[in-house]
């Protein structure tokens, strides 16, 4: 697997919609934040408007039975950066959380395996976030198998009835994926083009929350992205980006020069909303005119018309 390559694409997912131009807490639609992956409190599921208390994803592996997989469940916990300043306008931070487990295919054939996680609140205005990842696999034939990852939030929260969205996001997992990745033994089949043989398995898989795709170089089958967000297979960060400007279907032109006319005022505030918006409006400030030249116009390649001419 291409490490970095993986890495980058789950990194722009992890942080989709954390902060959204203009980049300031008063902006409306920062106020709404993380449409995407985000996993509650099983206590507040019944409250909390259709957001899910767990998500699902399953794929299918080809090897032997003693095929050894990784699974990394990633998201972002919240917490109030204000601390004791309480003229600052409420704002959440993050910090990012990695939960690693390994399992053999034929272990979790024979029974699945579970995996506790639980992550005090350690920083101010920060809550603890408790919960479980399940693993399981059923052979469909001698060497395909589909491998299900469940992860479920089970964090106990006070006064479930009456929890707001924004502050249930605090014991949320919130920006929630899975890298999976084959160890040993075996590779993945992508879903949106599978082999014949292997077309209906495909198609019988049920992801709820999460969707899994192939990631790293185009020939590697070794890992697959369960993500909150419907991607291709092979997903690419544009080289030409100079960071994240934290939407997935950003043009980093239109956002830079929108950045870059910001008034000082707005700048100010953006600053002091989000170290990362802070880094933003900075990065953005100092890219030069080549760099701009390069995200203008960018033709990825061509490709000959098929049918008949007109």
């Amino acid at each position: 697997m291409n490490e970095q390559m993986a890495t980058e694409i789950a990194n722009a997912v992890l942080y989709e919609g954390y902060l959204l131009y203009p980049y300031r807490a008063s902006a409306i639609k920062n106020r709404h934040r993380f449409n995407f992956g985000v996993i509650v409190p099983r206590d507040a599921f019944a409250s909390n408007g259709g957001e899910r208390w767990f998500a699902q994803t399953e794929c299918l592996v080809r090897g032997a039975a003693e095929a050894r997989l990784a699974v990394r469940v990633r998201f972002l916990h919240l917490f109030d950066s204000r601390g004791e300043r309480v003229e600052a306008p409420a704002w959440q931070e993050a910090v990012e959380r990695d939960v690693p487990l390994e399992v053999d295919v034929a272990s979790v054939v024979a029974a699945p395996a579970q995996h506790a996680f639980d992550f005090p609140g350690e920083m101010a205005g920060q809550c603890a976030v408790r919960g479980r990842i399940d693993v399981a696999a059923e052979r469909l034939t001698d060497d395909l198998f589909t491998l299900r990852v469940v992860v479920s939030n089970l964090t106990d929260i006070p006064n479930r009835a009456s929890v707001e969205r924004t502050a249930i996001l605090a014991p949320s997992l919130v920006s929630m994926h899975a890298i999976l990745r084959i160890v040993s033994g075996g590779e993945f089949v992508s879903l949106l083009d599978p082999p014949a043989d292997a077309a209906a398995a495909a198609g019988g898989c049920r992801n709820l929350g999460l969707w899994p795709v192939m990631v790293g170089e185009e020939h590697e089958r070794d890992a697959m992205l369960a993500s909150p967000i419907i991607l291709y297979d092979y997903p690419r960060i544009a080289p030409e980006s100079a960071g994240d400007f934290f939407d997935g279907t950003e043009i980093d032109e239109m956002l830079a020069l929108r950045v870059m006319t910001m008034t000082d005022a707005e700048k100010t505030e953006a600053r002091e909303t989000d170290p990362r918006a802070r880094a933003l409006i900075d990065r953005t400030e100092s890219l030069s005119e080549d760099h701009l030249l390069k995200l203008h116009g960018v033709l990825r390649g061509l490709r000959p018309v098929e049918g008949p001419s007109r």
